[in-house]
Parts: structure tokens; C-alpha cells; sequence
């Protein structure tokens, strides 16, 4: 427990004196290197995975006709209806 009073003396004759409050972290965990690194790959193959999907799922199958192509024109002359 670094907490308390700490005096630092130059010489004989000055004297400063430092108090030092430490809160200690009850819930805390340690985070090394190897625990942030493994976080940021899993965040960009997450990101990657979910950018593949919505490519997936958004892009249209080259193989099929549009519908509009299904349309007939029952009569080729709109005047007909005026």
C-alpha cells in the first residue's frame, strides 16, 4: 500500500514532504498485450465477416431476368384507352 506520508530530504537542512493517496481498483483486471491484441482481431474478422454477409445478402443473382422483362403489352397503342 503505497498510501501515507513521504518525506524527501536534500542535504542537512531542506526537507519536502509529499502525501500520496492511492485508491486501489476492487473490480479491476489486468490487460496485457496479448489480451488487447487478440481483441482487436477478433473485432476486424467480426467486421469482415459481417461486411461479406451484408455483400451477400445485398448484391442481386447475376442469372435472373429482371421482372420487367416479364411485362407484355397487351395493346401496343396507349391512344386506344384516350
Amino acid at each position: 500500500d503505497p498510501r501515507g506520508l513521504y518525506t524527501c530530504k536534500v542535504g542537512e537542512t531542506t526537507e519536502a514532504k509529499l502525501q500520496v493517496h492511492y485508491r486501489m481498483c476492487q473490480n479491476c483486471i489486468e490487460v496485457d498485450a496479448a489480451t488487447i491484441s487478440g481483441i482487436v482481431i477478433a473485432d476486424v474478422v467480426a467486421t469482415v465477416l459481417l461486411a461479406v454477409a451484408v455483400y451477400c445478402v445485398t448484391s442481386h443473382d447475376r442469372g435472373h431476368m429482371s421482372r420487367a422483362s416479364d411485362r407484355q403489352n397487351l395493346i401496343a397503342n396507349d391512344q386506344l384507352y384516350q
